[in-house]
């Protein structure tokens, strides 16, 4: 393939180059959505996958922690690979694997080798993930970035939608007698679908000057996380042990060590892993912050509601799924009003009111589940999750685009890296959180009619921790800009661009 040096221009709209870049953003956001599926469809089946596969709670935090894990881990590194060797190559790459990874996930022949697989997918993901956001900051002018961000607001509200009712149907339908492995089989067609056309409609983008992977980083950064993560997933099942808490502590010290290493890195040859740079931007900062810990919250939640309604309340995968549904369209209407309505008329402000109305759907969640009690029905369900659902739409997609707003593209592949990162990072926190908040407040043996009323003070007790981290979130959003970037159609997105040189070069 030969390469060209060219730059997108905002006026490229009606082209055959306008067609390709929305085929292009369709492709990148069907990736967006397996891997968004992928983890909701996994929630739903873990009762299954527990009975089927004959998995510890250990083993079963495992199954989800450790994707999260190995997502959170190779992140960073996934986004500046895309930027030293194209992000294009490295979409293409991750999504072959994360496809290759779904299969061993659907043919595993015990708990152990679907945990690595699991982690292996994770890895791939890491790969793919970060590509997405890159190339459509590199694809899009600024003016129209509201809009593609607004799209994948709905697409992130279709996942939450199409997860659990996929995941509750094909588990429930047992097909070929296969049990909860299709959840994972089912991503076979569409990654082999979406690399083929991938090859041909994604224009390849890197960074416009030469970058070097940082080694070092990487190794840091990944021991890092892994210092920090692994005993607060495994600590409840090892009775927390002492090695643990010098473990978590010891990640700090590795953190300090990056971030020194990271300024040396810069000073040298200008290229770190991790560009601290970013960092003196406000909007990446703060949201940066809200990011990490919005997914200690999610963390907690989908893994305690799941088990909460299918452990404690002995539902089946089917009804667990049918009921998330309001909250899932809720998700998906307020994402797209956020960004299109709401946030270029009223600011910080939509963000705030997001992690509010969420709190206040939570805290209604705990009032009918202390109620109603094991006896709770799915339609006493919905006011609770439509306000929880509404109030988490109001964040996710304005705050991505709040996120990336003022950051140079040159290093967008970076920066999404790292948004990445501090989210599966918080929600493997949250993860591993359960073991406390959730797990911690159950009887290790309980007859079978105490296991209704056990997990129902579980559940509001760990919602209870839930609230508490979305109060923490709607305080951390006062330092997020409190209106976004005005742009205006054909105005420089950058000051490389006011001063006449190239954008991130497209090689066709």
């Amino acid at each position: 393939m030969t390469s060209t040096e060219s730059t997108l221009s905002s006026t490229a709209a009606g082209g055959a180059g306008d067609r390709r870049r929305w085929f292009a953003l369709a492709i990148v956001m069907t990736a967006a959505f397996m891997d968004l599926v992928d983890v909701t469809i996994v929630n739903i089946a873990i009762p299954s996958i527990q009975r089927d596969a004959g998995a510890s709670f250990g083993q079963i935090q495992w199954i989800t922690a450790g994707y999260a894990l190995a997502f959170a881990a190779g992140l960073i590194t996934g986004g500046r690979l895309g930027d030293i060797h194209g992000r294009k190559r490295l979409f293409l790459i991750g999504i072959g694997g994360f496809t290759l990874a779904s299969a061993l996930c659907g043919f595993a022949a015990n708990p152990e080798m679907l945990v690595a697989s699991r982690i292996l997918q994770g890895a791939m993901a890491a790969l793919m993930v970060p590509q997405v956001l890159s190339i459509v900051h590199a694809t899009f002018p600024a003016h129209e970035r509201g809009k593609v961000f607004g799209l994948f607001g709905a697409i992130v509200g279709l996942g939450a939608v199409s997860g659990p009712l996929l995941g509750a149907l094909l588990t429930e339908w047992n097909l070929f007698g296969l049990e909860w492995r299709p959840i994972f089989l089912i991503n076979l067609p569409v990654g082999v679908g979406a690399l083929l056309l991938g090859r041909r409609f994604i224009a390849e983008s890197r960074a416009p000057r030469a970058l070097r992977l940082d080694l070092v980083g990487v190794a840091l950064v990944t021991l890092g996380l892994l210092m920090l993560l692994y005993p607060l997933t495994r600590g409840r099942e090892l009775g927390w042990p002492l090695w643990g808490y010098a473990s978590m502590a010891g990640a700090l010290v590795v953190f300090a060590v990056l971030v020194a290493y990271e300024r040396h890195k810069s000073r040298r040859d200008g290229s770190p892993l991790v560009e601290l740079s970013l960092f003196r931007v406000k909007s990446f900062a703060a949201g940066i912050a809200v990011q990490t810990v919005f997914g200690v919250s999610l963390g907690i939640f989908f893994l305690v509601w799941t088990l909460y309604m299918q452990v404690g309340l002995g539902w089946s995968a089917l009804r667990a799924g049918l009921t998330g549904v309001p909250f899932s369209l809720a998700v998906s209407t307020a994402a797209g009003m956020s960004v299109q309505k709401l946030v270029p008329r009223f600011g910080r402000k939509v963000l705030q009111a997001g992690a509010l109305v969420m709190a206040v759907g939570v805290l209604l969640y705990i009032w009918e589940s202390d109620r109603y009690g094991p006896t709770i029905a799915s339609w006493q369900m919905a006011l609770p999750l439509v306000v929880m659902g509404a109030g988490m739409g109001l964040i996710v997609a304005p705050l991505t685009d709040a996120v990336l707003s003022d950051v140079p593209q040159e290093h967008s592949g970076s920066a999404s890296g790292l948004i990445n990162t501090v989210q599966q990072m918080g929600n493997a926190l949250g993860l591993g959180l359960v073991s406390v908040v959730f797990f911690g407040r159950i009887a290790d043996r309980l007859a079978p009619a105490q296991m209704g009323p056990a997990f129902v003070h579980a559940f509001q007790y760990a919602l209870g921790w839930v609230a508490a981290v979305l109060g923490v979130i709607f305080l951390l959003m006062f330092a997020l800009p409190k209106r976004p970037a005005q742009r205006t159609e054909g105005a420089p997105d950058t000051e490389e661009e006011q001063a006449g040189e190239p954008e991130p070069v497209l090689v066709r």
